[in-house]
């Protein structure tokens, strides 16, 4: 069937397609609204398809992403189902600008699925992140804590489906299932909304399961609007905001040079603590400076195709941990 509505290669290839997220969460891409086209087309208020030149586009597209020019990024828009564990959901939900419609445990028979980390990612708590892990924790306490995840899940699901043999109501039975148990929502946003999404929860300072979740979903934005995926990872993720003191700090070691250089300033050397302290930086802003001025390390956007599940295979998962007590 033909349509008037344009579309793009790369997104029409994942679309539909299901690609997994630590041990049972997803990631699908179920449709989406415009491209880098209509980012342009919004900013310049025109008419027509194919009427510039991609160079022109991405110029533009960039322009601005730099200049935080963001209302024309909001006329694309994307809807993904996801799956994830209820701690990871009770982040995500923080972000309001989106339609969200979550798997209803008052109505439908919660899947009995629970993350379980892996021993790389129980981490021990970070000494100077109160909200942050550090090092991972020895093999033996991990091994302990998956035999306690284990019993305490056991137990709760034990519960759950006496619960529901009882006839008690769905809403009530389901009030001890532990913050690991999935849940599942369909999340539509626009992309611009998405992209500060994207900024914060792919930033190696996120907890490290959202960031599994905005790997995947970078991986969808750049199949969709490709040049404004490129403009946000050079901009926003790749990039770093400067107060006035860090400027100034820069001003004092490098200027302008001719008309379309910069170099070193005569004279400059480097800035201790001391020096940055009299630009107004705190101890912390200091430490902050530092990390910014370090190569920046960036997430694999790239999704494999090979991984990418049907839906129907994502629905039988889903049906065959339901508990089975009206069978």
């Amino acid at each position: 069937m033909e349509t008037k509505r344009p579309t793009i290669p790369a997104a029409e290839e994942i679309l539909g397609g299901y690609f997994s997220v630590l041990d049972h969460g997803f990631v699908s891409l179920l449709d989406y609204m415009g491209s880098d086209e209509d980012v342009e087309r919004a900013a310049r208020v025109s008419y027509g398809y194919g009427t510039r030149k991609r160079s022109q586009t991405r110029g533009l597209i960039r322009y601005l992403r730099r200049h935080r020019h963001t209302t024309p990024s909001e006329m694309v828009e994307l809807k993904f189902h996801c799956a994830m564990p209820m701690f990871v959901a009770r982040q995500w939900i923080r972000h309001r600008q989106a339609s969200v419609n979550e798997y209803s445990g008052r109505y439908s028979l919660m899947p009995l699925l629970f993350y379980k980390p892996e021993p790389a990612q129980l981490g021990l708590q970070s000494g100077s992140n109160r909200q942050g892990r550090g090092a991972a924790a020895p093999r033996e306490v991990w091994q302990g804590a998956v035999e306690r995840w284990d019993k305490i899940r056991a137990e709760a699901s034990a519960g759950y489906e006496w619960l529901l043999q009882e006839d008690v109501a769905r809403e009530l039975a389901r009030i001890d299932l532990p913050l690991s148990t999935y849940t599942q929502w369909y999340w539509k946003i626009d992309l611009h909304n998405l992209l500060h999404f994207l900024s914060l929860r792919a930033d190696p300072h996120a907890q490290w399961e959202i960031q599994e979740y905005a790997r995947v979903m970078g991986g969808m934005v750049k199949r969709v609007a490709p040049l404004s995926f490129e403009a946000w990872l050079d901009y926003q993720l790749g990039g770093a905001p400067m107060s006035r003191g860090e400027l100034g700090a820069l001003q004092r070691l490098i200027g302008p040079r001719g008309e379309d250089g910069v170099s070193v300033r005569e004279g400059a050397g480097e800035l201790t603590g001391p020096d940055l302290a009299t630009l107004g930086l705190s101890s912390r802003e200091i430490q902050e400076l530092r990390e910014k001025l370090e190569p920046s390390v960036l997430p694999d956007f790239d999704l494999d195709l090979s991984q990418m599940r049907a839906a129907e295979a994502v629905s039988t998962e889903m049906e065959r941990a339901v508990p089975g007590v009206f069978e």
